[in-house]
């Protein structure tokens, strides 16, 4: 199967809504519908310096999905990316298309000069943790949130 990586379009917005909402729901967790909204318009107008991308096979059907976003440290003087959401079709998971998404979030990254790339997933994703093994490095950091 050939996988595209491009940014999305304003024509992705129903297939990018029901990976995004499959992706939410994966994570057991609860996201307003005012809040997608607004995040799909910030990712469609690439506000904020975020942007989406979407990965699709020959037929145009969208089957993962990544945001980014990019932002300034105190740690560098150049910018950094945060791959804040990936996610892969369940039916399409297995087909390097969780690469092919990283792949891209990379080169997008390096077209602008950041000079990190870094995002996070639970501890318990262990199927999606031996992709980001491979592709990425594991740091000894803690997140905590308020």
């Amino acid at each position: 199967m050939k996988i595209s990586v491009r940014p999305v379009e304003a024509t992705d917005e129903g297939p990018w809504l029901a990976l995004f909402r499959d992706y939410i729901t994966f994570y057991e967790a609860t996201v307003p519908e005012d809040v997608i909204a607004l995040t799909w318009q910030r990712l469609l107008s690439r506000a904020d310096n975020m942007m989406a991308l979407v990965a699709a096979d020959e037929a145009g059907r969208a089957l993962g999905i990544a945001a980014l976003v990019f932002h300034r440290s105190t740690w560098s003087p150049a910018w950094y990316c945060y791959l804040e959401d990936l996610f892969v079709a369940p039916a399409a998971r297995g087909r390097g298309i969780g690469r092919a998404l990283i792949e891209a979030t990379y080169a997008e990254a390096d077209r602008r000069g950041a000079s990190r790339t870094y995002w996070a997933t639970q501890e318990k994703n262990e199927t999606a943790r031996t992709l980001y093994d491979r592709l990425g490095q594991l740091t000894d950091f803690v997140q905590y949130r308020r």
